[in-house]
């Protein structure tokens, strides 16, 4: 992509990657995704805000061809999906003061082994002059390392919030335009890597409501010319309540598990609770964090194996662990062979989860009429719960 203009002194740069489909080995690309930089011209000086995933270094380097000075670049977040293109901005830069907050500073030397005397290090809250141009850097500690922070540009009131807002889309679109994609890919985005800091997440929305901000341009997805849209979505996500919502992921290796799920999928249906479903063997785990965001109960359906949950099983407990969800409740429905420690070992992975333990159904082979009716049971519990809760 050629540099593009936001207005006549703001332009985005960086690379947009149609073809990327893993981030950190982990989290599932559908979309592919964007490396956004950004380049602020004031009437005395120049800063670059983030660079790109060194995969891409060629496409920002030669944006920046007619560039011929930059006297400050911005490090928002040490991640090398920002960073990563630092040492060769800094080698074409060498005046260049790279700005960061002191956190990211052993961080970036860590990561990068740039040296000491590229640095300068902000405070919360300080400014530096381009001239016409003011940059204000705020830290936003755990969106979604502990050293990063956002950048407002007080004269045009946008603020650059590097991975905060951001949405991994790869597109040709400088703004938002389909308003219903970006939501879903942002919202995939928070499940992924922000529900976990929910809690810090909410005081550094709360943080940022006093600036004035017309725009938020962010690193990764296009950028929001009407900042509520994703403002709004990130404070329902932090804390909103609970949706009258079951999310049930499992595995079935003999379809002794999966009669039990449909038949609980059904019962619980019939009596106005949604189902998210997911079947393990197959499904993307962006999708399964996603769902969690607004889940009230997690049910978690799994066949015993060597004595234990099938490890697609413990994967996505695992999974539930780490993202922390707002969940309330928690149950296991599932089959056995001969016996085996199913329960307590799901039960020790969740520690993190604060949750109510429902009576779980097991079953010894086959699910007969009596386990159908504990499923019903199950179902039951779970609407009353969720209506006594008032989630709808």
């Amino acid at each position: 992509m050629f540099a593009r203009k936001i207005n006549d002194r703001v332009f985005c740069l960086g690379a947009v990657d149609w073809d990327r489909r893993l981030f950190d080995a982990l989290i599932p690309l559908p979309d592919g995704t964007s490396y956004n930089a950004y380049l602020i011209k004031g009437s005395e000086k120049t800063a670059l805000l983030d660079t790109v995933d060194p995969s891409r270094m060629d496409e920002l380097i030669a944006q920046l061809e007619d560039v011929p000075k930059i006297d400050f670049v911005v490090s928002h977040h040490a991640e090398q999906d920002h960073s990563g293109t630092l040492p060769r901005i800094l080698e074409k830069y060498p005046d260049a003061k790279l700005i960061s907050t002191p956190k990211a500073k052993g961080m970036l030397i860590d990561l990068l082994e740039i040296s000491d005397e590229k640095f300068m290090t902000v405070e919360d809250g300080q400014t530096v002059s381009l001239g016409d141009k003011t940059l204000k850097f705020i830290y936003t500690p755990w969106v979604h390392w502990p050293e990063t922070m956002v950048t407002w540009l007080e004269e045009d009131k946008i603020l650059f919030s590097c991975d905060f807002f951001g949405s991994h889309i790869a597109a040709t679109d400088l703004f938002v335009t389909d308003a219903c994609r970006v939501y879903e890919a942002a919202k995939r985005y928070f499940a992924e890597i922000m529900m976990p800091f929910r809690s810090i997440i909410k005081k550094n929305l709360e943080k940022l409501a006093p600036y004035p901000i017309d725009m938020i341009a962010p690193s990764h997805g296009p950028i929001y010319q009407e900042p509520a849209f994703i403002i709004d979505a990130y404070n329902d996500w932090v804390s909103g309540p609970p949706r009258n919502i079951v999310v049930l992921p499992y595995v079935s290796m003999h379809q002794s598990t999966k009669l039990m799920v449909e038949h609980l999928v059904a019962s619980l249906a019939d009596k106005g609770v949604r189902v998210e479903l997911f079947n393990l063997a197959v499904t993307d785990i962006g999708k399964l964090a996603m769902a969690l965001v607004d889940a009230a109960t997690i049910v978690v359906g799994t066949p015993t194996v060597l004595a234990g949950p099938h490890p697609y099983a413990a994967y996505a407990a695992f999974l539930a662990n780490a993202l922390r969800p707002d969940a309330r409740f928690l149950s296991i429905v599932g089959s056995y062979g001969w016996g085996g420690k199913t329960v307590d070992t799901l039960a020790g992975m969740i520690p993190n989860l604060k949750v109510e333990v429902l009576e779980p159904v097991l079953c010894k082979g086959q699910p007969r009429e009596k386990d159908f009716r504990a499923l019903e049971t199950l179902a039951a519990i779970i609407a009353q719960k969720h209506a006594e809760n008032g989630f709808t």
